[in-house]
């Protein structure tokens, strides 16, 4: 393997190291939450106040339909989320229950303070490059996973 190969390869490590320790955070259980964090992603996803399908959760939160259907089941067991029929539909949809609604806005508060003291600590000017560095990285990893796609090759052949 050349440098410049072994330095790449150093570089992607580093980076699946970093997403990894970031991926971990979703797990982590902040005190005085009241939500468990499959509520909370949930609860995030139907914030914009569209209610889904189960299928449409799925694909919202990128996991199988059946995990999302007995977290969604688990939610609403707990009053966070409700079914209800939609007149000529087959699908039920999903939506926050006030309860629901009402914890995701506690959870959140106490999340986006941890995330601020974050980013404070970090200082304004490396925040900011922080998102924005982020903010290229998707649009480049979306480019080429578009561009693959449509090549129907996988990357490097």
């Amino acid at each position: 393997m050349t440098t410049t190969a072994r330095d790449a390869m150093t570089e992607v490590t580093a980076l699946g190291d970093q997403l990894l320790r970031l991926q971990r955070r979703r797990r982590h259980v902040y005190e005085g939450v009241v939500l468990e964090n499959s509520a909370f992603r949930l609860l995030w996803v139907l914030d914009d106040g569209e209610p889904r399908t189960l299928r449409q959760l799925a694909g919202d939160l990128d996991l199988e339909q059946s995990t999302v259907n007995r977290q969604v089941n688990a939610a609403i067991a707990a009053g966070w989320l409700e079914r209800y029929d939609v007149a000529g539909s087959a699908s039920r949809l999903v939506r926050p229950t006030a309860a629901g609604a009402e914890a995701y806005r506690h959870d959140g508060q106490i999340r986006a303070a941890i995330i601020r003291a974050a980013l404070d600590e970090l200082g304004p000017e490396r925040a900011a490059s922080l998102i924005d560095g982020l903010r290229s990285l998707n649009d480049a990893w979306d480019a080429v996973i578009e561009r693959d796609a449509a090549h129907h090759e996988p990357p490097g052949s």
